[in-house]
């Protein structure tokens, strides 16, 4: 429950500062007129992502088991490429997402109604699109035929909004960045059980090998059905005897991206520029190779022609 938790209260909170951003410029700027467009926008991206949602949930019903296993590993694991590259998004781009939306609401209030509706419209609608997605995929990972998944989702969103509104209101002060750093790192982990859950739903698709080929057991330490082992489930999406496969995937993604997404920005800055000097370096040797071998031969021409003159 935590994780789905977690989830509506990342994204819905991301999706809360956006509306939060543009309601407020608008307002201190003296276009209320421009407030209902926007409302528009803003309303339409949350019916299309419920319908979404719901799409997801009762069409996948009428498909066979296969066909479903197959659907829901498919959609886990594009919902998991499109968190992580969404978490790494909001971190690299926190501190500047209000000069950001600024400048867009700017040309869309220049072009007209229309343009406003679309503005509020993706820019809400993309993080709904991606909740109802990440979200479907984690409650069928984290406990199918239990509501505690769906009501960790509401009371995440419903908090999300909360806080929204106090940071509009000028109540709240929010350091963006720490925020969005430290769930953007739970979110990693919260992805990998995902993404291992997708990977176990590709082999009873029998689109995937290695089902019976089970890493380890732990039924019988860690029951499901006991409060410790439904609690590593909600939170980790743990499974108690996975396959070789789903512990690869899962130490693939997990330690890596983890890693990355923790390491400090000057890091990342550093090993950068490490990079580009090092490449600089090594084209202005390549160069210095290169024409010095052509002033050797040009030399070697002209030596020979000043001889051949002598002669």
């Amino acid at each position: 429950m935590f994780g789905n938790y977690l989830i509506g209260l990342r994204e819905g909170l991301e999706a809360g500062l956006v509306v939060c951003i543009l309601v407020a410029y608008l307002v201190k700027t003296g276009r209320r007129d421009a407030l209902r467009p926007v409302w528009t926008g803003i309303a339409i991206a949350c019916a299309i992502s419920l319908a979404f949602g719901a799409a997801l949930e009762f069409g996948s019903q009428e498909l066979t088991f296969e066909a479903q296993e197959m659907l829901g590993g498919s959609l886990s694991v594009i919902a998991v490429g499109l968190v992580t590259w969404m978490v790494f998004w909001m971190r690299r781009t926190a501190r500047h997402l209000r000069t950001e939306l600024h400048g867009r609401l700017d040309t869309a209030l220049a072009m007209g109604t229309g343009a406003l509706v679309a503005t509020a419209f993706l820019a809400v609608g993309r993080e709904g699109l991606e909740t109802a997605l990440f979200v479907w995929a984690s409650v069928r990972a984290s406990g199918e035929g239990s509501s505690s998944p769906l009501v960790g989702v509401l009371l995440g969103i419903a908090t999300a909004i909360v806080l929204s509104w106090l940071f509009y209101r000028g109540a709240l002060r929010i350091n963006l960045s720490k925020f969005f750093t430290w769930t953007g790192g739970m979110l990693v982990v919260v992805a990998a059980g995902v993404l291992a859950y997708g990977v176990h739903d590709l082999q009873e698709a029998r689109f995937l090998g290695g089902l019976e080929n089970k890493a380890f057991d732990v039924t019988t330490t860690i029951p499901p059905d006991s409060w410790y082992g439904t609690l590593l489930k909600g939170v980790f999406n743990f499974q108690a005897d996975p396959t070789v496969l789903q512990v690869t995937v899962w130490a693939l993604y997990l330690i890596p991206t983890l890693a990355l997404f923790l390491a400090p920005v000057g890091f990342r800055r550093s090993v950068r520029t490490t990079d580009q000097k090092a490449q600089k370096a090594t084209d202005e040797k390549a160069g210095s190779t290169g024409g010095g071998a052509r002033d050797g031969d040009g030399t070697g021409r002209h030596g020979e022609r000043l001889r051949d003159g002598t002669r």
